[in-house]
């Protein structure tokens, strides 16, 4: 991980020229490098040309998860001696390109991933900074912490701390299989990279003071696979204590469909048997990392199961009984999370074919759907299809995780709806309509709205500005209201379950579309 100035300083003239040709924020200065002590040994990280934010990337949390260490849980990081260059963005995990709008600036995929990176005020006005830990997302399977629009620097400028973290995934962070269980003193496996979150988090209470960072203050923060990650990590007893609030952003693992121990092991048993034949551990440990990852896109998605370590019931349950950790909760999703296709395929979207693809999708329970997702023009039968959408991939598990946590948690929770499109690129086709998709709140959050190359507006600086601000002050206090921001009430049975509406003009609501929720909820 460590390398010579030089390559830094060309990777820097590097980042330059793309940022120029980009549009993206050009730092006037050249950086200077700070230096740090921490338990593990020296760090060299990075101070902004502007002198406004310090930065440590590729800080090691565990020890890298290769050889033996393949499908297990992290292990200690062995101290270093000298000094550990902590200027560039750590490898990315294991992985294939899955979507187009996911570009790095890390140096690739490598199974050697288990690294976390920092910003903080240079400067900052207290010796104690609130602690903000973004989980990526990507479906546990793509992603990572070198995306720019997940660039933690203008988010750091609001006081706080910002943390990001790389961790395993796909057949490396969830395979599971019966002599993985049986190897485990805890007759577990599968959920190697949710527990690689628990060891990030621990490498945060037990060395962020060091930083500046405030070790009993910190917020768990992640959007889709992230937000359900946050949601998973609130009901494990892994993770009991070790976090104070939570943000989610489009995602909630509270499902039904989750896999046990049990079915997960199948799952494994029947991919390796059919696709590599030799089932041994150490067989399948000595495969190349590349050669396994590329073996594995003919298999099942791997995902997080409940294996009986990290979590030891469906999330659901954890849930419904209180037992997940009462911690402030803000979470929500965007408006417009899916499309229409989940309804109409590939039928013309009007009112006549969004009526018969009820009565074909849901049969005697048709009428109850028309009357949660009501539409009486084409234009509304295809807003509302495009509604459901949303509402099946994420919209519903997220509201089922603010409604369990509201109704058997002890803290409070916020609401919210993105709401605002973003601006269609220049080139977009004359027919195009403005959206607020999946995961395009990110770039608010994170005050890097021009990391991406579309006409921007004030009012996304605005929105941007907004949002960042909300989520900031949430994580110092657990509350995300202050002084000049529309007050943003908490969502309980008491006041009518309110939801903030993230725009430029924001505004609260009620729940206005509980019905629709309620109809999946039924199914």
């Amino acid at each position: 991980m460590s390398t010579t100035r030089p390559s830094r300083l060309r990777r820097h003239l590097a980042f330059v020229l793309i940022s120029s040709l980009f549009g993206f924020p050009l730092v006037a200065q050249e950086p200077s490098y700070v230096q740090l002590d921490t338990a593990h040994g020296t760090l060299e990280g990075v101070v902004s040309g502007d002198g406004k934010v310090r930065t440590f990337k590729g800080i090691p949390y565990a020890a890298p998860p290769v050889g033996d260490l393949r499908w297990k849980p992290p292990h200690p990081v062995t101290p270093w001696e000298g000094v550990r260059l902590a200027h560039d963005y750590p490898p990315r995990a294991m992985q294939v390109h899955v979507w187009d709008d996911m570009f790095f600036y890390d140096d690739g995929p490598s199974e050697d991933c288990l690294y976390l990176n920092l910003w903080m005020p240079a400067k900052p006005e207290t010796d104690k900074l609130p602690v903000m830990f973004w989980i990526h997302g990507g479906g546990f399977i793509a992603g990572s912490t070198s995306e720019p629009r997940q660039d933690g620097g203008n988010l750091s400028k609001k006081g706080v701390l910002v943390v990001s973290l790389t961790y395993r995934m796909g057949i490396f962070g969830f395979f599971a299989h019966p002599k993985l269980s049986a190897e485990s003193a805890r007759n577990a496996s599968g959920n190697y990279g949710m527990l690689d979150m628990v060891a990030a988090l621990e490498w945060v209470r037990d060395n962020i003071a060091t930083f500046g960072g405030d070790p009993n203050n910190v917020t768990i923060f992640g959007e889709s696979a992230g937000s359900m990650a946050v949601s998973a990590l609130m009901a494990s007893p892994q993770a009991r204590g070790l976090f104070h609030k939570a943000i989610g952003e489009s995602g909630g693992a509270l499902n039904r469909s989750m896999q046990t121990r049990k079915e997960a092991e199948k799952q494994g048993l029947e991919f390796v048997e059919a696709e590599i034949g030799d089932t041994s551990l150490a067989a399948l440990r000595a495969m190349p990392a590349q050669e396994l990852l590329e073996i594995s896109q003919r298999g099942p998605r791997f995902r997080p199961n409940i294996d009986g370590l990290f979590l030891i019931e469906n999330p659901v349950d954890t849930y419904a009984t209180g037992r997940q950790s009462h911690v402030p909760l803000l979470a929500g999703w965007n408006l417009d999370e899916g499309g229409a296709g989940a309804l109409f395929g590939d039928k013309v979207p009007t009112l006549a074919n969004f009526q018969a693809a009820a009565k074909e999708r849901f049969g005697d329970d048709a009428d109850a759907f028309l009357a949660a997702y009501a539409a009486s023009t084409d234009r509304e039968a295809k807003r509302a299809a495009q509604d459901y959408g949303g509402d099946r991939f994420i919209g519903y598990g997220t509201w089922k995780w603010l409604e369990e946590h509201e109704r058997t948690g002890t803290s409070p929770v916020y609401r919210y709806m993105f709401d605002h499109p973003l601006p269609l690129p220049a080139d977009a086709p004359a027919d195009a309509e403005p959206r607020a998709a999946h995961s395009w709140e990110i770039e608010y959050v994170f005050r890097v709205i021009s990391s991406k190359d579309l006409p921007w507006r004030d009012e996304d600086w605005k929105v941007s500005e907004l949002i960042s601000t909300y989520w900031t002050n949430f994580a110092k206090h657990g509350d995300p209201n202050s002084s000049g921001l529309l007050a943003w009430p908490q969502y309980n049975t008491d006041n009518g379950r309110p939801v903030m509406h993230l725009n430029p003009t924001p505004s609260v609501t009620s729940d206005d579309h509980r019905a629709r929720y309620e109809f999946l909820e039924a199914r």
